[in-house]
């Protein structure tokens, strides 16, 4: 069984490379896989091993960066390794959005999920998945729109069509886009913004599914590919052709072929795309049939 956390945390750092030869290093001792971000405004990651190597990083991660607190974090279970590798980043920002965020101007108005039931049932409120579009197609809240935008940077481009006297409701994944947007609204003179504490990961693992106002499953960034209420695995696979999500219905047509198109991209893959990728699940039944490991398993020790 391996354990997955995910977390981040809003704080001004500096010496971001020798942090980052300090955690690869801590990353590979400890057998832990996943990525770590590190940029000037703060720390966000998703990281999976063993329970007690897990905690030894994330000891480490407050420890050296002297955090009593993470703003938000969450963990589940797989019984797979979801990762290939484990990786630090350092980039300009956690989330690219043009915005630097200090901790101290973070707003307070984080709501948790049962108060959040009565937020999103509130009216005239505007609710705002704030995630990439295909997150959206595979599960959302009732009531959500989403910008239908495929980079955050042209997210506040999105914003600026909503009034300051709006009531809005920002969600995603694991709260950290929606926070940026939540400080971009704040600075802009918003008064009425809220934001789901712990994004929808904390949502599904504390919400009874009878009173849940959420609708599908939820896409995460790894091999589990979605995730269902107390954050089991869900049921979607990955397209090898478009690198998007499959729903079972999707698995169903005849566009779909394991391992090189699904209905969203076999249209426009060119013949040599089709054949390269083809070869390529050749070699993966063979070597599955075979009993070794190939590079593009799903599973991983």
């Amino acid at each position: 069984m391996f354990n997955i956390f995910g977390f981040y945390k809003f704080k001004r750092l500096s010496g971001l490379i020798s942090f980052k030869k300090t955690f690869q290093e801590i990353l590979l001792k400890n057998k832990i896989r996943g990525t770590i971000i590190f940029s000037k405004e703060g720390i966000n990651g998703t990281i999976s091993g063993k329970k007690k190597n897990i905690l030894k990083v994330r000891k480490n991660l407050k420890k050296i960066f002297k955090i009593k607190k993470f703003d938000s974090e969450n963990n589940s279970t797989s019984n797979f390794q979801p990762f290939h590798k484990g990786k630090i980043k350092i980039k300009k920002e956690v989330v690219p959005m043009g915005l630097y965020v200090k901790e101290f101007q973070k707003p307070n108005n984080s709501i948790e999920p049962k108060k959040w039931n009565s937020l999103l049932n509130e009216k005239n409120i505007k609710i705002i998945d704030a995630r990439k579009p295909f997150e959206y197609d595979v599960g959302t809240f009732k009531g959500a729109v989403n910008p239908n935008v495929n980079h955050f940077r042209d997210f506040p481009k999105y914003l600026k069509k909503f009034d300051k006297k709006n009531k809005i409701a920002l969600f995603c994944t694991g709260g950290i886009r929606c926070e940026k947007a939540n400080v971009y609204l704040t600075r802009k003179g918003f008064k009425n913004v809220f934001q789901l504490k712990g994004g929808i990961l904390n949502y599904l693992k504390k919400m009874d599914e009878k009173e849940s106002l959420w609708k599908g499953e939820c896409y995460v960034f790894d091999n589990r590919v979605s995730l269902k209420h107390k954050l089991k695995v869900g049921t979607y696979s990955m397209c090898s052709g478009c690198r998007k999500p499959v729903s079972i219905n999707q698995r169903k047509s005849k566009k779909y072929i394991e391992g090189i198109s699904c209905p969203k991209c076999h249209d426009y893959l060119t013949t040599s795309q089709k054949k390269r990728f083809a070869m390529r699940q050749k070699q993966i039944l063979i070597a599955k049939k075979l009993g070794k490991k190939y590079i593009f398993q799903k599973e991983f020790n």
